[in-house]
């Protein structure tokens, strides 16, 4: 009876970690939509890094199959 019990918080556990990885994936995705296009700023090192930052995250991401 405890094996159940414990699998049934490993599936809970399981299903909470996936819903907060796709919420922030999709936080992640409307932020991005909130910066204007890299074409339209000055490319200095720190724009450069936040969307090298931000095209690494969703490659992880989607490497996890959300």
């Amino acid at each position: 009876m405890k094996s159940n019990v414990l699998t049934g918080a490993s599936v809970e556990n399981q299903d909470i970690s996936e819903y907060v990885a796709h919420l922030q994936l999709h936080m992640t995705l409307q932020a991005r939509n909130l910066l204007p296009a890299l074409k339209q700023i000055q490319e200095d090192s720190r724009h450069q890094l936040l969307h090298q930052t931000q095209a690494n995250f969703e490659k992880l991401a989607s490497r996890q199959g959300l």
